[in-house]
């Protein structure tokens, strides 16, 4: 199976390194991504590199989005429902039609890192002083108006993909609870036919504070 690993904002295809070796051994086909850096790229310019390496596969794919990555993969599928075989959300949920991934603050036209105290703290608790100046170090900026570009979504076919939420800190119950509060985003989490939310226990990064047991997790949910 050809696995496609979409990264979070600010991270690139080195993001996934802890995390390939065990979908390599179990025999996938593994495609760690680092997606367009120029100025003026769009949320679409992002989509269509998935796209484009999903129309290269010899088989469906297995689509893997963190955190904003996660918006970048449910747009692909929907561009090629019939090409994909499951998506898999690493602490993030399937946006709806026009959803953005978030707002930050935009310098020179970016989106610079903003620094690990920018973020809630049950996000970033597990992530210890060596990590996060590790992972700081390798940060590229976003194009500035990639968070808040709306993700066009158009072709109900997306609804037949088996989901799987690998979630930071929320069980299944927890993920309804939450998407009640959210509108839309409940409305398309309803319309899925086939989803599972697995609890990994992580803050917001668990490919950099648990990468071995998050890379078990994530292999069983591609299998």
């Amino acid at each position: 199976m050809d696995v496609i690993l979409v990264p979070g904002l600010w991270l690139d295809a080195s993001s996934w390194d802890a995390v390939t070796p065990a979908l390599t051994e179990a025999g996938h086909a593994v495609h760690p991504l680092t997606l367009p850096a120029d100025p003026n790229a769009t949320i679409q310019d992002w989509v269509a590199a998935v796209v484009e390496r999903i129309d290269a596969a010899a088989e469906p794919v297995v689509l893997v989005g963190h955190s904003g990555g996660g918006n970048v993969v449910w747009g692909a599928a929907d561009a090629r429902p019939d090409r994909v075989g499951r998506v898999v959300f690493v602490d993030t949920m399937p946006p709806p039609p026009g959803a953005m991934i978030s707002e930050f603050p935009v310098e020179d036209g970016v989106v610079p890192f903003p620094g690990w105290d920018f973020f809630d703290e049950p996000d970033i608790a597990d992530l210890d002083d060596d990590t996060r100046r590790r992972v700081a170090e390798r940060v590229v900026d976003v194009p500035g108006t990639v968070p808040t570009d709306p993700l066009p979504l158009s072709d109900e076919r997306r609804w037949d993909i088996p989901v799987t939420v690998l979630s930071g800190q929320l069980d299944a119950e927890s993920v309804q609870h939450a998407l009640a509060q959210w509108g839309p985003w409940a409305d398309e989490f309803g319309a899925i036919r086939d989803t599972e939310v697995v609890t990994l226990g992580s803050g917001h990064w668990p490919q950099f504070s648990q990468p071995e047991a998050f890379a078990e997790k994530l292999a069983a949910a591609v299998r």
